[in-house]
């Protein structure tokens, strides 16, 4: 279950600190540390606080990470936490629906945004994931899901429920159909960890290249 950022009022601004972030930053670091390269780009999406893409650079000071968020103050955030760290980029507005920044990316990672948006950004992050990741490149999803067909635990069906009295479009979404997306994108069935906090990590590895439309002249 994940909690919406709050400002933290020990630190100065523009920084925002998310408990969740916090607690989950370890953990999805350690599973990182089996899936991401020595050297290369990280293309973290939804980078929130920015307290993740802080966290996961001082571990990996030989990859760059570029962070991306769409709300201006949380881009804010994110430079602020990370100003003093030069292996992460300055953060982008990135919309998954319809824009994505030049790759190749060795890796691409989305944490907690997929239940927290419509559909729609999910295709786009798969989507845009096939095209943008270098072959054999890993996008790592975590958050809840549901397997087939049902919540892992109480508390993941009560946050559903929160999420989609909030926002319709939003929700939690059935692992199943999110592999279903991957794979017709070019990606391998994941590999799927379990979390803490009745949370899941989707690795997935993009086997083949896809083909760039570009428009007729």
């Amino acid at each position: 279950m994940t909690n919406l950022d709050t400002p933290d009022p020990r630190l100065s601004d523009p920084r925002l600190s998310a408990p969740s972030a916090l607690r989950n930053r370890d953990p999805i670091l350690a599973v990182l540390r089996r899936f991401l390269p020595q050297h290369g780009t990280v293309l973290e999406i939804a980078s929130g606080t920015g307290e993740h893409v802080a966290h996961f650079a001082k571990a990996y000071p030989s990859i760059t990470f570029q962070p991306s968020e769409l709300d201006r103050s949380r881009r804010a955030s994110i430079d602020a936490w990370s100003h003093t760290l030069a292996n992460v980029r300055p953060a982008i507005a990135l919309d998954t629906t319809t824009t994505w920044p030049p790759g190749p990316f060795d890796a691409v990672v989305c944490i907690n945004m997929i239940h927290i948006a419509p559909w729609s950004a999910a295709e786009g992050l798969i989507r845009s994931a096939a095209v943008g990741l270098r072959p054999g490149g890993q996008l790592l999803t975590y958050g809840p899901y549901r397997r087939d067909g049902r919540h892992t635990a109480p508390s993941n069906a009560d946050f559903d429920a929160d999420l989609r009295a909030r926002n319709p479009e939003w929700g939690i979404r059935d692992l199943e159909a999110v592999a279903a997306l991957a794979a017709k994108a070019g990606f391998a069935p994941p590999e799927v960890i379990e979390m803490p906090a009745n949370n899941l990590m989707l690795a997935f590895t993009r086997l083949v290249a896809t083909i760039r439309q570009t428009p007729a002249p």
